[in-house]
């Protein structure tokens, strides 16, 4: 098989490159078979983040690694790797847009193929915090000029001509002066002769003189997922597979006493049952019982007939309704500690005219991905071979060799498109999960969990309560702010994803302020979900913010814009945590602009609300307008959204889907998503009880971006948070009635 070719689901593509690298070299340039040019760039992405010049140098062999290839062939066929997982993001499209935008090529013409998780070649591969923009924004531009570079200086040489006087159209470099041209094709085999330039030193375009970026691109797996071809990872199926099933506790953390095995193996279609026994962790191999068989319908089949005597552990004891105790009695108690202290809050209320106290309640809520977990896993000889649909793969391949007692090296991981992600796929428990069975059963498996198992054995984003006490002077000006932030956790330490950090706005623009905070030990498993903290926190402070507006008797956008005060970076000491007020009141603006905010007279019963967010780097702000009726129907009617991303969109296309898709999620999420906690177990298992958004209930969202100075960053996550608060406000807008505990179908709302 050609290494570079198109992938298919069963034939994942393979790279092939040397992990030596020159230390002198950042890119190396090789014959392939066949004649061709192969690029691979060799950058440290993680100083590539922070911006520094010591990201383009190389300190020791075994510190570079290769993170991107490009292959042209003699044909002038272009392929571009993609080195990221894809979930649904767009970044298979995006990444591969950058390189073959300063490569300048006919993006028509280029073929995009995923890349293996092999991080000495790739550098970090995974998909969360909407990272992958600022990470990869200035490498991958520069891996494609370089190639650029080289077959200019390539033409140089095969007509005697100085390379400045070299220009390139798509795919072909010209030369004016003489009228020649020349197809890329026909350079290729001169260009892998030569010396790999220094990219510190390579030039990349003027933005003015883009092709592809900031045009809209369809995204380069459209074509498969709408004719229905095999892509997922539930796709994947490998020679001798068999399926399998893991039945699991159903209080977390729990282990099996016994099951009746004999008479599993004996059904239809059943290789084999046995008992994992599992450890301790949750995000690790965790116990239960296998089910291996033919079809998944056998095993599927026979877990209805499994009979599992379990010891359920001390999570048992542990339920909503005691959390729910638990904290209301702790917020009347001193604090276990106080994260943040700025000037007297207790003196400053003393002196407000107005003074607001409110509770604040937001639930456990599960990914609720629309591919239910899933991997397949072979284990031969003490290699193991993996496809996953993942999003954080060497963590899972590091996990699976300590679990399994093999080398890491012994562990090959394919990437797999994911059925959505929303960072549920960072935890890779099934991946270690169908690694074991493989081993046990001594075979190739897939192992594919059910919607209930999905469900039941999610990292939930955790529930949290939040006890604000906050006043106004006569003049409308928030005086001073306190907050009691009852959370999960042992001790100080938050539990995974359950924290907030003492910068979290509004934090430094009031100047009387106090972030206490106790946490609630737990067994339920809780991790990241798509804009984690800021999913929950934003909905507080931005409801609670409007409390003040109402209070101080001041516009919403009017009270918000006094509270960041003039555009200023608001920063610690040591300029970490930075908050650029001036981004965020040229959204707030932007917004206020497009949805005519209090220019436009609504019928009774429709209320306008708005909010904003600063996470993972973006700046958004939103208008929701929605209608309510009398008996609870809620019918969203606009939403208006204004992003601030840096100074460039790179796909439209995408970023546009990506915003969309933020405030659809954010508003199933407030109307009908909770998981309550019974016995140490989840009481919802599927979508009749746990609902999302339908389509005749997604409103219009229209997008707006604001182009700004800064380099481009990620759009995967900051457009969720502010729907949520933003609807609320609407709601009460329409209505009067402040919802402070979600989901709205448990203060009588639904969708109409």
């Amino acid at each position: 098989m050609d290494s570079l070719t198109t992938p298919r689901v069963t034939e994942p593509v393979k790279t092939e490159m040397s992990p030596r690298v020159d230390r002198r070299d950042f890119l190396r340039v090789s014959a392939i078979a066949g004649g061709g040019l192969l690029l691979g760039a060799y950058l440290r992405p993680a100083e590539a983040l922070a911006g520094t010049a010591a990201a383009l140098q190389p300190a020791a062999a075994d510190e570079f690694r290769p993170n991107v290839f490009i292959r042209l062939t003699p044909d002038g066929k272009v392929t571009i790797v993609n080195k990221n997982p894809e979930i649904g993001q767009g970044i298979k499209t995006m990444l591969p847009m950058l390189i073959a935008e300063e490569l300048d090529v006919d993006w028509n013409q280029v073929t995009v193929v995923q890349g293996d998780s092999e991080p000495d070649k790739y550098g970090q591969q995974f998909a969360g915090g909407s990272t992958a923009t600022p990470m990869n924004w200035d490498e991958h531009r520069r891996i494609g000029a370089a190639g650029r570079q080289m077959l200019l200086a390539a033409a140089a040489s095969n007509w005697g001509v100085p390379a400045s006087e070299l220009t390139t159209s798509p795919g072909v470099v010209e030369h004016k002066a003489s009228g020649r041209t020349a197809p890329y094709g026909h350079l290729v085999a001169r260009a892998a002769t030569l010396t790999a330039p220094d990219l510190k030193s390579v030039p990349v375009k003027n933005p003015r003189d883009f092709r592809i970026i900031g045009k809209f691109r369809k995204g380069v797996d459209n074509p498969l997922l709408v004719t229905g071809k095999p892509l997922f990872g539930i796709d994947v199926t490998v020679p001798g597979m068999k399926y399998a099933i893991f039945e699991k506790c159903p209080v977390f953390g729990g282990k099996v006493k016994s099951a009746n095995l004999d008479a599993i193996r004996a059904m239809p279609g059943i290789k084999d049952a046995f008992v994992v026994e599992g450890g301790t962790a949750l995000n690790g191999l965790l116990g239960g019982v296998a089910i291996v068989a033919d079809s998944w319908w056998y095993a599927q089949k026979a877990r209805g007939a499994l009979q599992v005597v379990w010891d359920e552990g001390a999570t048992a004891s542990q339920g909503s309704d005691t959390y729910a105790a638990e904290a209301a009695r702790l917020a009347k108690a001193a604090p276990f500690k106080t994260l943040r202290k700025d000037g007297d809050p207790d003196a400053a209320l003393a002196t407000a005219a107005k003074t607001v106290s409110a509770t604040y309640f937001y639930p456990f809520i599960s990914h609720a991905t629309l591919e239910p977990q899933n991997c397949t896993a072979s284990v031969v000889d003490g290699k193991v071979e993996i496809w996953a649909p993942t999003q954080n793969p060497q963590p899972g391949r590091q996990l699976v060799a300590r679990t399994l007692g093999v080398d890491e090296k012994a562990v090959t991981i394919h990437m797999i498109r994911a059925g959505g992600g929303f960072g549920r796929r960072l935890s890779n428990d099934y991946m270690v999960e169908a690694a074991w069975i493989a081993k046990e059963a001594g075979t190739p498996v897939k192992l594919l969990w059910s919607r209930e198992d999905d469900m039941r054995h999610d990292f939930y984003r955790p529930a949290g309560w939040h006890n604000l006490t906050a006043g106004v002077d006569a003049a409308g000006k928030i005086v001073a702010w306190k907050n009691h932030f009852v959370s999960f956790g042992e001790g100080e330490r938050f539990g995974p994803s359950a924290g907030m950090a003492p910068t979290e706005f509004p934090s430094r623009f009031i100047a009387n302020f106090q972030y206490d905070v106790t946490n609630i030990p737990s067994g339920v498993p809780t991790g990241p979900l798509r804009a984690p903290g800021s999913n929950a926190l934003a909905y507080v402070f931005h409801s609670f913010i409007d409390e003040l507006a109402e209070a101080a008797g001041k516009d919403p956008v009017d009270f918000r814009l006094a509270l960041l005060g003039d555009p200023r970076l608001v920063a610690n000491p040591d300029g970490s945590a930075a908050y650029d007020a001036g981004r965020m009141r040229g959204v707030l603006e932007l917004v206020a602009q497009k949805s005519n905010w209090g220019k436009v007279t609504l019928p009774k019963g429709t209320g306008r609300g708005v909010a904003f967010h600063f996470s993972h780097r973006g700046y958004f702000a939103e208008v929701v307008e929605a209608s309510v009726a009398a008996n609870g129907a809620v019918k969203v009617n606009k939403v208006w959204v204004a992003g601030d991303v840096g100074n460039q969109i790179i796909n439209p296309s995408g970023a546009e889907q990506q915003v969309q898709g933020s405030v659809l999620d954010g508003l199933s999420e407030a109307m009908t998503q909770e998981i309550t906690i019974k016995a140490g177990r989840a009481e919802q298992s599927n979508f009749n009880q746990y609902p999302l958004l339908r389509m005749r209930q997604a409103p219009p969202v229209e997008v707006h971006f604001k182009l700004t100075d800064f380099s481009p960053t990620g759009i995967g996550e900051p457009a969720l948070p502010p729907v949520v608060p933003a609807l609320c406000n609407a709601i009460f807008a329409a209505t009067g009635k402040r919802v402070r505990s979600l989901p709205l179908s448990k203060s009588g709302f639904r969708w109409a």
